[in-house]
């Protein structure tokens, strides 16, 4: 059952148990509507208190049954709250630890609220896209007030119960044993005539008309591309302006509208994306993990520092190697820095602050990280560097330890090779600044132990990155697919576009940097080293010259102050390069290429639909497990509009016939050679199908 009955002398207890957040799924409902029925049916109960078993009161609707039947099947949530409004018994919510989306809007139906100091708060729907459908933007600015309810509604973020407790949406804050003091509460209120009802309190708000307006205003600079927060406050204003059936009506119409768009299906997307990118058909859930409660980097730089900081965040202690004392002061004088600066911002407190940076140690011996339960490697992005680095780990690492290469192209694979065991060796490549970027790609290797995978899955979640599995290939699944987006773009140069003018267009479209910006800040020299390598390995794939050009001038990027833009001193703002734009149009004349006008959509089809084809490559070769974590890729790792879902979903969006279609008319173009189409997608545009 997933929601339990019981009596206890006069007070009947419904307890949600739908575990792991007891959602409103349809058996949960129907459970709640058969429990309300025996309660109004036994004249020995007096009252009713619905509660939740576990760790939450609810989190609102069954994400399992999202767009399924279940979702809108009798009893619908509304047809709950409807019941239990209208009893003729009093009805007590006793609400504990998490209160959210429909479990809220069901506590507001109650008659009464009772709750621990603690509980998380929240009408979080915003944050799909969507806003409370069950009379949350009607009930609740009537028990907090019309700005608190303002603020929770269109923020979607959590508010503790204390903070709330002066308020009417709770009747009692019960420090002690909540579901004693919910019965005790219960029987107190047994015979009180007429039932208290949320609906029937007015909102007294005196010039609302102003307040409202200033609100959509606000909303309106503050929401981006995003629909949802302001339709939360059309349906929040006519709580103020409507009959109490009527702003519901409004409230339903604003949710069905939202619902269909395709900003709120790219939320939904990404958030069953990142559940899902946990999920790895052939490792159980049960898989045994190995404990981390020690680690170790190699390397002191940017990218060493940075990762060692996620393992001090989430209190796990962490030594970082050097080779030469002078590299490891500064590697840990930045790390030290970094804090002071986030505790400046008043983001960490100075206990925070000691603990991390005491958590975080430095050594130039080998032998001193020989009993950590996983190392990572951090050093140059070069395979012979990678080999005297895990050659030395394989021989001081204790057994059992799992050794990861923190490498953003090469093959794992080879790296395992160089160790006597390859089965505890794993990629964890993470994006720059490491301390601060979502994305971790975890890269199994042919012989990665299903434990090892398991537990540096967990670890992820630990350090609070989104886990992304990629298979063994060169770049993995971001970097592979960046590759052609970048070869685009400098072909883009070549025929007549500025570097401005690219990541004006990138940047509109909505990522949160152009591909020459994002060169500047990663620094132009890696690509160029990676670039070098290609030539050799790969002699038949064609990438323009302007970028080796621009690194032959020494212009590697923020680090040098020059590089596709120049920059000032202490500024960071890019500044378009009259310099590089003269070397640009040169370089065409050099080529034979007559520069054209190129319009912000080719720009977009080009770079985006080069991303979707490599993509589609990745999907079939089975690199990535699902097109949905090519999605969290892009979205966490590099940037990618969030309201647009991932480059999978947005060609999804888009039509795949229409990306094919656009892909052969620039195949006429030069360099056509880029613009086969991958067979999976081929393939699906062919069957009117999607990725997703």
């Amino acid at each position: 059952m997933t929601a339990e009955y019981q009596v206890n002398g006069a007070i009947a207890v419904i307890t949600l148990n739908n575990p792991p957040v007891n959602g409103l799924g349809l058996s949960t409902r129907t459970a709640i509507v058969d429990g309300m029925k025996k309660a109004l049916g036994d004249n020995a109960v007096k009252a009713v208190v619905i509660t939740g078993a576990g760790k939450a009161f609810s989190g609102g609707a069954d994400i399992k049954e999202f767009n399924s039947p279940k979702a809108l099947a009798e009893p619908t949530l509304h047809t709950v709250i409807n019941v239990v409004e209208n009893s003729i018994k009093p009805v007590v919510a006793a609400i504990h630890t998490v209160c959210m989306g429909g479990g809220l809007e069901l506590a507001l139906g109650c008659h009464y609220r009772v709750a621990s100091p603690g509980a998380q708060i929240a009408l979080p729907e915003v944050k799909l896209g969507i806003l409370p459908g069950a009379g949350g933007t009607q009930r609740l600015p009537r028990v907090v007030g019309l700005e608190m309810a303002l603020n929770m509604i269109v923020s979607g973020t959590p508010v503790p119960s204390e903070k709330l407790a002066k308020t009417a949406l709770f009747n009692e804050l019960i420090e002690g044993d909540l579901m004693q003091g919910a019965q005790a509460f219960a029987g107190k209120v047994a015979d009180i005539r007429p039932l208290p009802k949320v609906r029937d309190i007015k909102i007294d708000y005196p010039n609302h008309e102003a307040f409202l307006q200033f609100s959509r205003n606000t909303v309106k600079a503050m929401a981006g591309p995003f629909p949802a927060p302001l339709k939360c406050v059309e349906a929040i204003a006519a709580a103020v302006t409507e009959k109490f059936d009527d702003g519901l009506k409004i409230e339903r119409d604003l949710f069905v509208e939202l619902v269909q768009t395709t900003e709120s299906k790219a939320l939904r997307h990404a958030f069953f994306a990142e559940r899902a990118a946990g999920k790895i058909p052939d490792v159980p859930e049960d898989t045994p993990a190995r404990a981390i409660k020690s680690a170790a980097v190699i390397g002191a730089g940017t990218m060493g520092g940075g990762i060692a900081m996620n393992f001090a965040n989430a209190g796990i202690p962490v030594k970082i190697l050097e080779m030469k004392q002078e590299a490891l002061d500064k590697g840990l004088a930045t790390v030290r820095k970094n804090y002071e600066n986030t505790m400046k911002k008043g983001k960490l407190t100075p206990e925070k602050f000691e603990q991390r940076v005491g958590l975080i140690t430095g050594t130039l011996s080998y032998e001193e990280i020989g009993q950590a339960d996983i190392v990572v490697e951090a050093v140059f992005e070069d395979m012979g560097v990678k080999e005297a680095v895990f050659k030395k780990l394989d021989e001081v690492m204790r057994p059992g330890a799992i050794l990861a290469s923190n490498t953003s192209t090469l093959d794992v694979d080879k790296i395992a090779a160089f160790t006597k065991r390859p089965q505890d060796v794993i990629g964890t490549h993470f994006f720059s600044p490491a301390n601060v970027m979502k994305l971790l790609e975890i890269v199994r290797g042919a012989k990665t132990g299903k434990d090892v995978l398991a537990t540096t899955m967990a670890l992820s979640k630990k350090i609070k990155k989104t886990g992304v599995v990629s298979g063994v290939c060169d770049g993995f699944i971001g970097n592979r697919m960046v590759e052609q987006y970048s070869r685009q773009a400098g072909f883009l140069l070549e025929e007549g576009c500025t570097p401005e003018q690219v990541d004006k267009a990138v940047e509109k479209f909505g990522f949160a940097m152009g591909p020459f910006r994002m060169g500047d800040l990663a620094g132009n020299d890696i690509g160029w080293y990676i670039r070098k390598r290609r030539y050799v390995e790969k002699p038949e794939v064609t990438y323009s010259k302007t970028a080796d050009l621009l690194c032959e001038m020494g212009r590697y990027g923020q680090k040098t102050g020059a590089g596709w833009y120049d920059y000032k001193p202490g500024d960071r703002k890019a500044y378009p390069s009259q310099i590089v734009n003269d070397m640009v149009v040169k370089h065409s004349a050099d080529i034979g290429v007559e520069r054209r006008k190129i319009s912000d959509q080719e720009i977009i089809e080009r770079l985006v639909f080069a991303l979707v084809n490599e993509g589609a490559y990745i999907l079939e070769e089975g690199i990535a497990m699902r097109a949905s974590d090519i999605d969290m890729v892009y979205l966490t790792g590099y940037g990618f509009p969030l309201f647009r879902g991932g480059p999978m979903f947005y060609a999804d969006t888009v039509g795949l016939p229409n990306v094919v279609m656009a892909m052969e008319k620039y195949a006429k173009g030069r360099h056509g050679d880029a613009w086969k189409p991958a067979p999976l997608l081929a393939k699906l545009a062919a069957e009117g199908k999607t990725f997703n």
